[in-house]
């Protein structure tokens, strides 16, 4: 028997005559976050609260635990790199488990947005620059987290694709282009019954309305909830919410974070005065509760939390998705006796860049680095580290416990600038949340400690209104008032500071103040960001790189581990510049020319130049790899996992051939002029030459390729592709077919990517797989007819290691009999 307790079903419509039963006051409660990740409880249905948190490689959690930590698995690109839907399925699980652990129901993951620039500041989140990788990986992953009961939110619903103006820009995108390769992944996501999706901060101009997405009714409406179906929650992302009643008539299901935003009032009166129909608020009451009917926020006893080592997972994971760019033909470089001697270099080996910067960021307990993974493979191994110079701006934190005796003092002012109360830290980390009601401003102070001789460069990083004084010197003044902004351009994850370089002969103190004011982030909650920053005395760049190549010549192993940092590849902006931060070329050249064996790393999340490659006999691109990184990376070198990773985006060799070179906003307007050309297809139409095109990566063994037969169906192509591994190891590979369409007329990429099968094969043996290409990746959005048609003819269909090794052709007629 059905009571008013519990939804009278699981579908949209039951949930639809649940939500009519609410007042109206209710509804709209329902309809904005109770917190910064809360919604409220309906204890008169008996739902308990639904519980959102990022993100992209982790699940951070709600906040409300002391030192909480989570996993760290690799950047969502390494999950892609490995082209396999089943490590995806296992990720997506993993999100699941360590949701339930955390408590959480829905999982701000994963982003399926396409990779357009390559400086894009959240390139790294996103899987890749080709939509049906993009589809089938993400689908993957939604699968592994739905299926444990936990809810994906899908991002950023749409065109979203860069950080440039983020919150105000428009992307200019034409129907068709929007349909076939922007719109694609949350298509088959939503085929697949993604559970909720999020609205992007940008606007979009789709040919038919110019709005943002969390207003822009006929992508939310007439296309995402009519035509492709979806009958889940489309949330905003966080503070993207700007107008009551047009967000409500524009699809907007909920407004985050809370409390207040402006369905707070703004909507009730909206409905009141007849701009927004009750009728759209059951429909969204409806989502929220069929949302919370799925992730079990009806059920009496909370859903278990699964038990896998996620560790092992991370490690697993890290290891697969890594690249092989550059390997001699022979394999020894997987088969080497252990050294004896292991020279680490690169400030990525001291200092690996686990991940992102931005709402990807989650806290795991510890982060496995290079030395303890080759420590740890290799335990009677010597290794001998050496920086070889530094490629950050910043100084590293401050040490309060160290350097500074007495605490750092904290005195909060009120706004007539009166003493509200005194504190003395012990610990700081940037951050002072726990704020007194009145306090609009803060003074820090701090008696720092200098010891060593030599310089000493001191400096605090901050946003907003401030003044910063160091031994005297005034270092930075701040006149700009910041709010939430400073947090939705991520200003805050990497703040400025100038830093005063102080001279130390003999042992002395310094005296710091800097004053601050309070940040009202809305949603985010009232906060101060002044991270303290300090470097020690130091050898120079050049004589750090020197004292590398000397280790280098010495060791029987070099590593050189290169790459960004937490300064470079963040969410909040896009990135100036594709080269490597500092002097790092150079030290790799350097250590190439005396010791050609060394083994390149590159740790980034996104394309950058590598102007040495061809000088090179050993590069792995390691992405960002995680908590694990050191096990992972010792694991591949040591030829205890192969590195079987697939590009997943285009690696260029220069810069003036990428083809959309930047994202900047012109007059508030990204053009996607390019239309359906986006990544590696560009490249295929340009003719350019990259430095290693979409798809590549070498393993660890050799491969040849015989196409077989293809089938045609209404389903779409099935062609068959033996492969034989004529190398010394076992080895994964990763068959790709590339269609090339029959004719120009309708003006498709050169060729594209159509499907692809991945088989593991022992050495001298063959297999075959059949590689599926789907009927839609043979379509076309015809914008005259709104619809799908496939043009008949002659395809071409190309089969190989990537877009540009193909190993074998097959021409296939295809007619659009359904």
């Amino acid at each position: 028997m059905t009571t008013t307790s519990e939804p009278t079903s699981t579908t949209l419509e039951g949930c639809r005559a649940l939500a009519e039963r609410l007042p109206l006051e209710r509804k709209v409660e329902l309809l904005t976050g109770a917190t910064m990740w809360r919604l409220i409880a309906l204890p008169e249905l008996g739902m308990r609260s639904v519980t959102f948190s990022d993100g992209p490689v982790g699940v951070r959690g709600l906040g409300e635990t002391e030192g909480e930590t989570s996993i760290l698995l690799p950047t969502p690109s390494g999950i892609a790199a490995a082209w396999d839907l089943d490590l995806a399925r296992e990720v997506g699980a993993a999100f699941a488990q360590e949701a339930r652990s955390h408590g959480v129901d829905v999982v701000l993951a994963p982003q399926v947005n396409i990779q357009r620039t390559p400086v894009g500041g959240r390139h790294f989140e996103c899987f890749s620059e080709d939509p049906a990788l993009t589809a089938r990986i993400g689908v993957a992953l939604v699968s592994g987290i739905q299926d444990a009961g936990v809810a994906a939110c899908m991002k950023h619903y749409v065109a979203n694709d860069s950080e440039t103006e983020r919150t105000s820009m428009v992307s200019r995108v034409d129907a068709r282009t929007l349909r076939e390769v922007y719109l694609a992944p949350f298509a088959a996501a939503v085929e697949a019954g993604v559970w909720s999706l999020m609205a992007a901060y940008n606007g979009v101009d789709d040919g038919v309305e110019v709005a943002p997405m969390t207003e822009h009714r006929h992508l939310n409406v007439d296309i995402l909830k009519h035509d492709l179906g979806f009958d889940g929650v489309l949330v905003s992302d966080w503070e993207a919410t700007r107008n009551a009643a047009e967000a409500a008539a524009g699809g907007l299901d909920l407004v985050m974070p809370g409390p207040g935003g402006p369905w707070a009032e703004g909507l009730l009166t909206a409905v009141r005065d007849g701009r927004v129909r009750e009728g759209e608020i059951d429909d969204k009451v409806a989502r929220v509760l069929l949302l919370a009917h799925r992730v079990g926020a009806f059920e009496a006893t909370p859903r278990p939390v699964l038990e896998r080592d996620l560790a092992a997972l991370a490690r697993r994971a890290a290891a697969r998705g890594t690249v092989v760019l550059r390997a001699p033909d022979d394999g020894a470089v997987w088969d080497r006796p252990a050294p004896r001697t292991i020279a680490l270099l690169g400030a990525n080996a001291e200092r690996p860049h686990v991940l992102g910067g931005g709402s990807s960021t989650v806290h795991p307990a510890h982060v496995v680095t290079p030395h303890e993974g080759l420590a740890a493979r290799w335990p009677d191994a010597t290794i001998v580290s050496e920086r070889g110079g530094d490629p950050r701006v910043f100084a590293p934190r401050l040490d309060i416990a160290g350097r500074v005796p007495a605490g750092l003092g904290v005195t909060w002012l009120d706004s007539a600038g009166a003493v509200v109360c005194e504190d003395a830290l012990e610990a700081h980390d940037g951050w002072l949340r726990d704020i007194p009601a009145a306090a609009t401003d803060v003074i820090l102070t701090a008696e720092v400690t200098l010891d060593e001789p030599g310089i000493h460069r001191l400096s605090v990083g901050t946003v907003g209104i401030h003044r910063t004084k160091i031994d005297g010197v005034v270092a930075s003044e701040g006149e700009r008032r910041v709010g939430v902004d400073c947090v939705l351009d991520s200003s805050v994850n990497t703040p400025h500071g100038l830093p005063v370089d102080v001279e130390v002969v003999e042992p002395k103190t310094v005296r710091l103040t800097s004053r601050h004011q309070v940040i009202d982030a809305a949603g985010y909650g009232r906060m101060v960001r002044a991270e303290l920053r300090h470097a020690l005395p130091r050898r120079s760049d050049e004589q750090e790189m020197a004292d590398a190549v000397a280790a280098a010549r010495a060791a029987d192993l070099a590593v050189v581990v290169v790459g960004t940092n937490e300064e470079c590849e963040s969410e909040g902006w896009d990135r100036a510049t594709l080269s490597l931060p500092g002097c790092q070329d150079e030290l790799v050249s350097r250590v190439l020319a005396e010791v050609p064996d060394a083994v390149i790393i590159v740790n980034a999340g996104a394309p950058m130049l590598l102007p040495w490659l061809d000088q090179a006999r050993t590069v792995l691109w390691a992405w960002f790899p995680g908590q694990e990184a050191g096990h992972a990376l010792a694991d591949v070198l040591a030829g205890r996992i192969e590195a079987s990773g697939r590009l997943p985006w285009t690696l260029p060799a220069h810069e003036e051939d990428v083809p959309v070179p930047h994202a900047v906003p012109v007059a508030g307007v990204v053009d996607y002029a390019e239309g359906v050309h986006v990544g590696y297809r560009a490249w295929e139409r340009s003719g350019a030459t990259a430095a290693a095109p979409f798809g590549h990566g070498l393993g660890w063994t050799r491969w040849e390729h015989a196409v077989g037969a293809a089938g045609v169906s209404v389903e779409g192509i099935d062609v068959d592709v033996t492969v034989r591994n004529v190398g010394t190891r076992a080895g994964r590979e990763v068959v790709q077919v590339y269609v090339e369409a029959p004719g120009d007329e309708h003006d498709r990429p050169v060729r594209w990517l159509g499907g692809f099968a991945a088989v593991t094969v022992s050495p001298g043996e063959e297999a075959s797989v059949t590689v599926r290409i789907p009927r839609r990746a043979l379509e076309i959005w015809d914008v005259r007819q709104d619809a799908w048609v496939l043009p008949e003819g002659v395809y071409r269909l190309h089969t190989g290691r990537s877009v540009r090794d193909i190993r074998g052709v097959i021409d296939v007629p295809v007619d659009a009999t359904p």
